[in-house]
Protein backbone atom coordinates (compact mmCIF):
# COMPACT_ATOMS: atom_id res chain seq x y z
CA UNK A 1 0.00 0.00 0.00
CA UNK A 2 1.25 3.84 -0.77
CA UNK A 3 0.13 7.20 0.18
CA UNK A 4 0.04 10.00 -1.74
CA UNK A 5 2.59 13.09 -1.27
CA UNK A 6 1.77 16.43 -2.41
CA UNK A 7 4.65 18.28 -3.89
CA UNK A 8 2.60 21.35 -5.72
CA UNK A 9 -0.99 22.24 -7.38
CA UNK A 10 -0.63 23.61 -10.91
CA UNK A 11 -2.95 24.53 -13.88
CA UNK A 12 -4.15 21.78 -16.07
CA UNK A 13 -2.45 22.69 -18.73
CA UNK A 14 0.84 22.29 -17.35
CA UNK A 15 1.46 19.07 -18.43
CA UNK A 16 3.11 16.16 -16.24
CA UNK A 17 6.66 16.39 -14.69
CA UNK A 18 9.36 15.67 -17.57
CA UNK A 19 11.41 12.62 -17.31
CA UNK A 20 14.34 14.32 -16.22
CA UNK A 21 12.54 15.43 -12.48
CA UNK A 22 14.25 14.67 -9.80
CA UNK A 23 13.09 12.01 -7.53
CA UNK A 24 10.70 12.80 -4.92
CA UNK A 25 11.09 12.20 -1.01
CA UNK A 26 10.84 8.62 -1.27
CA UNK A 27 12.96 8.30 -4.38
CA UNK A 28 9.48 8.02 -6.19
CA UNK A 29 8.99 9.65 -9.83
CA UNK A 30 6.63 12.40 -9.52
CA UNK A 31 3.68 12.18 -11.48
CA UNK A 32 0.08 14.26 -11.59
CA UNK A 33 -3.60 13.68 -10.58
CA UNK A 34 -6.45 15.69 -12.23
CA UNK A 35 -9.58 17.35 -11.01
CA UNK A 36 -11.41 20.70 -11.01
CA UNK A 37 -9.31 22.10 -13.88
CA UNK A 38 -6.05 21.38 -11.88
CA UNK A 39 -3.22 19.24 -11.46
CA UNK A 40 -1.60 18.01 -8.83
CA UNK A 41 2.39 17.22 -8.46
CA UNK A 42 2.64 14.03 -6.49
CA UNK A 43 4.11 11.08 -5.54
CA UNK A 44 3.66 7.74 -4.16
CA UNK A 45 5.26 6.95 -1.05
CA UNK A 46 5.06 3.68 0.72
CA UNK A 47 2.84 2.77 3.44
CA UNK A 48 5.28 1.33 6.45
CA UNK A 49 7.42 4.65 6.11
CA UNK A 50 4.88 7.46 5.73
CA UNK A 51 1.89 7.04 7.91
CA UNK A 52 1.08 9.54 10.71
CA UNK A 53 3.25 7.77 12.89
CA UNK A 54 5.94 6.98 10.74
CA UNK A 55 6.31 10.27 9.27
CA UNK A 56 6.66 12.03 12.54
CA UNK A 57 9.45 10.06 13.49
CA UNK A 58 11.19 10.96 10.51
CA UNK A 59 10.43 14.68 10.69
CA UNK A 60 12.41 14.31 13.82
CA UNK A 61 15.51 12.83 12.59
CA UNK A 62 17.73 14.93 11.19
CA UNK A 63 19.32 12.66 8.84
CA UNK A 64 16.28 11.73 7.28
CA UNK A 65 14.78 15.57 7.44
CA UNK A 66 17.26 17.09 5.40
CA UNK A 67 17.77 15.52 2.33
CA UNK A 68 14.31 14.51 2.09
CA UNK A 69 13.74 18.86 2.32
CA UNK A 70 15.71 19.05 -0.81
CA UNK A 71 13.91 16.04 -2.59
CA UNK A 72 11.05 18.04 -1.64
CA UNK A 73 12.12 21.26 -3.02
CA UNK A 74 14.02 19.82 -6.13
CA UNK A 75 10.61 18.59 -7.47
CA UNK A 76 8.60 21.71 -6.85
CA UNK A 77 11.21 23.94 -8.66
CA UNK A 78 10.87 21.34 -11.50
CA UNK A 79 7.42 22.62 -11.50
CA UNK A 80 7.81 26.61 -10.60
CA UNK A 81 6.61 29.26 -12.82
CA UNK A 82 3.38 28.20 -12.71
CA UNK A 83 2.94 25.98 -9.65
CA UNK A 84 2.15 26.48 -6.07
CA UNK A 85 4.70 24.77 -3.98
CA UNK A 86 2.92 22.83 -1.15
CA UNK A 87 4.27 22.66 2.08
CA UNK A 88 6.51 19.64 2.78
CA UNK A 89 4.96 16.97 4.71
CA UNK A 90 1.72 17.01 3.53
CA UNK A 91 0.39 13.33 2.70
CA UNK A 92 -2.69 12.20 1.56
CA UNK A 93 -4.59 8.74 1.96
CA UNK A 94 -4.66 7.96 -1.72
CA UNK A 95 -5.16 9.90 -5.13
CA UNK A 96 -8.95 10.61 -4.54
CA UNK A 97 -8.21 12.36 -1.55
CA UNK A 98 -5.73 14.73 -3.61
CA UNK A 99 -8.53 14.82 -6.07
CA UNK A 100 -11.48 15.62 -3.73
CA UNK A 101 -9.13 18.53 -2.47
CA UNK A 102 -8.48 20.11 -5.81
CA UNK A 103 -12.34 20.20 -6.66
CA UNK A 104 -13.63 21.36 -3.31
CA UNK A 105 -10.47 24.21 -3.24
CA UNK A 106 -10.59 24.81 -6.79
CA UNK A 107 -11.26 28.82 -6.49
CA UNK A 108 -8.83 29.36 -4.04
CA UNK A 109 -6.09 27.40 -6.08
CA UNK A 110 -6.96 29.30 -8.95
CA UNK A 111 -6.74 32.68 -6.91
CA UNK A 112 -3.43 31.69 -5.52
CA UNK A 113 -2.31 30.86 -8.92
CA UNK A 114 -3.05 34.08 -10.94
CA UNK A 115 -1.10 35.65 -7.24
CA UNK A 116 2.09 34.44 -7.73
CA UNK A 117 1.99 32.90 -12.25
CA UNK A 118 4.76 34.17 -13.27
CA UNK A 119 7.00 35.29 -9.99
CA UNK A 120 9.49 33.92 -8.28
CA UNK A 121 10.16 34.54 -4.37
CA UNK A 122 13.52 35.92 -3.30
CA UNK A 123 15.02 36.52 -0.04
CA UNK A 124 16.72 39.16 1.56
CA UNK A 125 18.94 38.53 4.78
CA UNK A 126 20.63 42.24 6.54
CA UNK A 127 22.93 41.60 9.62
CA UNK A 128 24.71 44.02 11.75
CA UNK A 129 28.52 44.30 9.94
CA UNK A 130 30.03 44.30 13.09
CA UNK A 131 33.41 44.17 11.56
CA UNK A 132 33.72 46.42 9.10
CA UNK A 133 31.94 48.81 11.27
CA UNK A 134 34.44 48.45 13.68
CA UNK A 135 37.50 48.69 11.21
CA UNK A 136 35.65 51.96 9.81
CA UNK A 137 35.67 53.49 13.27
CA UNK A 138 39.49 52.74 14.04
CA UNK A 139 40.07 54.19 10.51
CA UNK A 140 38.24 57.05 11.43
CA UNK A 141 39.52 57.61 15.61
CA UNK A 142 42.69 55.15 15.69
CA UNK A 143 42.99 56.53 19.52
CA UNK A 144 39.55 55.62 20.22
CA UNK A 145 39.89 52.02 18.54
CA UNK A 146 43.31 51.39 20.49
CA UNK A 147 42.81 52.91 23.62
CA UNK A 148 45.25 55.70 23.97
CA UNK A 149 45.02 57.60 26.84
CA UNK A 150 43.33 55.31 29.50
CA UNK A 151 44.43 52.71 31.50
CA UNK A 152 44.83 49.07 30.88
CA UNK A 153 41.55 47.31 31.05
CA UNK A 154 43.06 44.50 33.47
CA UNK A 155 45.70 46.27 35.62
CA UNK A 156 43.52 49.49 36.16
CA UNK A 157 39.95 49.11 36.73
CA UNK A 158 39.20 52.63 37.85
CA UNK A 159 36.75 55.30 37.37
CA UNK A 160 38.13 56.32 33.55
CA UNK A 161 37.54 52.11 32.87
CA UNK A 162 33.86 52.48 33.82
CA UNK A 163 33.30 55.82 31.99
CA UNK A 164 35.14 54.34 29.02
CA UNK A 165 33.12 50.94 29.24
CA UNK A 166 29.52 52.67 29.45
CA UNK A 167 30.39 54.64 26.79
CA UNK A 168 31.27 51.51 24.21
CA UNK A 169 27.68 50.37 25.50
CA UNK A 170 26.08 53.33 24.76
CA UNK A 171 27.83 53.61 21.13
CA UNK A 172 26.75 49.86 20.75
CA UNK A 173 23.36 50.63 21.51
CA UNK A 174 23.05 53.71 19.29
CA UNK A 175 24.89 51.35 16.32
CA UNK A 176 22.00 48.78 16.59
CA UNK A 177 19.34 50.98 16.66
CA UNK A 178 20.61 52.67 13.44
CA UNK A 179 21.48 49.81 12.04
CA UNK A 180 17.58 48.39 13.07
CA UNK A 181 16.36 51.43 11.44
CA UNK A 182 18.24 51.11 8.22
CA UNK A 183 17.18 47.59 7.82
CA UNK A 184 13.66 48.97 7.95
CA UNK A 185 14.59 51.38 4.89
CA UNK A 186 15.83 48.70 2.89
CA UNK A 187 12.85 46.30 3.30
CA UNK A 188 10.29 49.50 2.59
CA UNK A 189 12.40 50.10 -0.83
CA UNK A 190 12.42 46.12 -1.84
CA UNK A 191 8.93 45.93 -0.92
CA UNK A 192 7.96 48.75 -3.18
CA UNK A 193 9.58 46.95 -6.03
CA UNK A 194 7.50 43.54 -5.18
CA UNK A 195 4.68 42.64 -5.93
CA UNK A 196 4.43 41.07 -2.26
CA UNK A 197 6.73 41.11 0.81
CA UNK A 198 7.05 39.31 4.50
CA UNK A 199 9.02 39.26 7.21
CA UNK A 200 10.07 35.85 8.70
CA UNK A 201 11.36 35.98 11.99
CA UNK A 202 14.81 36.79 12.27
CA UNK A 203 17.24 33.39 12.50
CA UNK A 204 19.24 33.65 15.57
CA UNK A 205 23.00 32.74 15.52
CA UNK A 206 22.56 29.12 16.33
CA UNK A 207 20.61 28.67 13.25
CA UNK A 208 23.13 31.02 10.87
CA UNK A 209 26.71 30.05 11.91
CA UNK A 210 27.29 34.28 11.94
CA UNK A 211 27.59 35.91 15.29
CA UNK A 212 26.20 39.71 14.43
CA UNK A 213 22.28 40.13 14.79
CA UNK A 214 20.10 39.04 12.04
CA UNK A 215 17.85 42.46 11.68
CA UNK A 216 15.50 41.41 8.76
CA UNK A 217 14.59 38.27 6.48
CA UNK A 218 12.36 39.28 4.49
CA UNK A 219 10.90 37.41 1.22
CA UNK A 220 9.70 39.46 -2.13
CA UNK A 221 7.63 37.90 -4.61
CA UNK A 222 8.79 39.49 -7.93
CA UNK A 223 7.71 39.30 -11.83
CA UNK A 224 10.37 37.73 -13.61
CA UNK A 225 10.28 40.57 -16.14
CA UNK A 226 11.54 43.12 -13.09
CA UNK A 227 14.19 39.98 -11.40
CA UNK A 228 17.59 41.87 -12.75
CA UNK A 229 15.95 45.13 -11.46
CA UNK A 230 15.49 44.28 -8.16
CA UNK A 231 19.12 42.58 -7.64
CA UNK A 232 20.97 45.42 -9.11
CA UNK A 233 18.30 47.04 -6.20
CA UNK A 234 19.74 45.21 -3.70
CA UNK A 235 22.97 45.84 -4.46
CA UNK A 236 22.65 49.46 -4.66
CA UNK A 237 21.33 49.14 -0.94
CA UNK A 238 24.39 46.83 0.32
CA UNK A 239 26.71 49.99 -1.14
CA UNK A 240 24.24 52.35 0.36
CA UNK A 241 24.33 51.01 3.79
CA UNK A 242 27.65 49.74 3.74
CA UNK A 243 29.45 49.48 6.57
CA UNK A 244 26.93 49.47 8.84
CA UNK A 245 24.33 46.72 7.00
CA UNK A 246 25.40 43.58 5.25
CA UNK A 247 22.80 42.46 2.89
CA UNK A 248 22.35 38.90 1.68
CA UNK A 249 20.11 37.80 -1.16
CA UNK A 250 19.08 34.24 -2.42
CA UNK A 251 16.99 33.20 -5.07
CA UNK A 252 14.83 32.59 -6.88
CA UNK A 253 12.83 30.58 -5.15
CA UNK A 254 9.52 28.59 -5.75
CA UNK A 255 6.67 31.30 -3.83
CA UNK A 256 6.84 29.46 -0.78
CA UNK A 257 6.08 32.21 1.35
CA UNK A 258 3.12 33.44 -0.38
CA UNK A 259 1.25 30.22 -0.65
CA UNK A 260 -1.34 29.81 1.89
CA UNK A 261 -3.22 26.80 0.31
CA UNK A 262 -5.91 24.46 2.22
CA UNK A 263 -5.13 21.26 2.67
CA UNK A 264 -8.18 19.53 3.58
CA UNK A 265 -8.61 16.16 5.92
CA UNK A 266 -7.07 13.63 3.66
CA UNK A 267 -3.85 12.57 6.12
CA UNK A 268 -2.99 8.98 6.67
Amino acid sequence: MTYTWLYAVAPADTGAPPPGTPGGVAGEHPRTVGAGGLLAVVGSVPDPDFDAEALQRRLRDPQWLEPAVRAHHRVVSATAGRALPVRFGTVYRDDDRVRALLTAHADAFRTALARVADRTEWGVKVHLDKARLDEARANADPAAATGTGGPPDDDRPGTAYLLRRRAARDRDTRELSDAAARARQVHLALTGLADHSTEHPPQPPEATGVRDPMLLNGAYLVHRSREAGFARAVRGLREQHAPVLRLELTGPWPPYSFVDLPTGDGAP
